[in-house]
């Protein structure tokens, strides 16, 4: 699951427009699996298109959208979309101009998963919707990535929303990738200390930590370092401190360390 991140205005939005042949790059060109998007028929029927803003006919219901869909999509699940709107407490026959933006970001979701693509490309899908149901459309799209390999492209402005989900990220800013990562990659090579050292030393002293940020409370000292965890470990055993954890980073914690090594103010860029 890709998760792509940026602020309001940042090209988010018109990335995933372009990645789904809605729109048409002034320069370049885009391709799924190697195939061009732009008014290509076979390569759109193997992705779905969840806007921030629902687009549906004017007073359609849920069911006459999973007809129109149907069309499109020879796989279409109809029993799954008619149990999920079961599940889900939504009248199929009931007009979506009457639905809350909630209710609407439901259905759009479902009409997705039902429709058996390979990709799904999904704008703010998550905003919207309560906890319950974030955590509800988290498990629709785990179970199908691990059921038919599924792969969701998840567009948002919200670290967090994104964090437990995700597998890679990006950054983007002002209409460019600034960072692209595997999560994993990046949580495995980049901790936090937290640490009470022998009176007299600073954190600055430990030469041998690649050091990237360092933060004191009274004689607490929190290090960011680049590194192994078993690297950091014996670092700091080797310079006996009083006390020391090595602790997880939060999504938000790894970007703010990235990028400011490379000159970025991430606080200002996503938060």
């Amino acid at each position: 699951m890709f998760g792509l991140i940026g602020t309001n205005g940042a090209g988010k939005s018109t990335f995933l427009r372009m990645a789904a042949g809605i729109l048409k790059p002034d320069e370049g060109s885009i391709t799924v699996d190697g195939q061009s998007v732009f008014e290509n028929e076979e390569t759109k029927r193997r992705f779905f298109y969840i806007s921030d803003e629902q687009y549906f006919f004017s007073n359609a219901t849920p069911l006459e959208m999973m007809t129109y869909y149907r069309k499109l999509y020879p796989a279409f699940d109809a029993e799954r979309f008619h149990r999920l709107m079961g599940n889900f407490e939504l009248n199929e026959k009931r007009k979506l101009n009457t639905f809350s933006k909630g209710m609407k970001k439901q259905v759009s979701v479902i009409l997705g998963i039902c429709a058996n693509t390979d990709y799904i490309f999904c704008d703010e899908t998550f905003d919207g919707l309560d906890p319950v149901m974030r955590q509800t459309v988290k498990s629709l799209f785990a179970n199908d990535m691990e059921e038919r390999n599924l792969t969701p492209i998840i567009a948002s402005h919200n670290l967090r929303e994104l964090e437990d989900i995700c597998d890679h990220v990006g950054l983007l800013h002002k209409g460019g990738i600034l960072l692209s990562r595997d999560l994993d990659d990046m949580k495995l090579n980049i901790h936090k200390v937290q640490c009470v050292l022998k009176e007299g030393m600073e954190p600055e002293q430990i030469v041998q930590l690649e050091t990237l940020k360092v933060e004191k409370r009274g004689r607490l000292s929190t290090i960011t370092a680049r590194g192994k965890r078993e690297e950091i470990e014996t670092v700091m055993a080797s310079v006996h401190p009083v006390f020391y954890e090595i602790i997880p980073l939060s999504l938000e914690e790894i970007f703010i360390s990235e990028t400011e090594v490379v000159g970025y103010d991430i606080k200002k860029l996503v938060l």
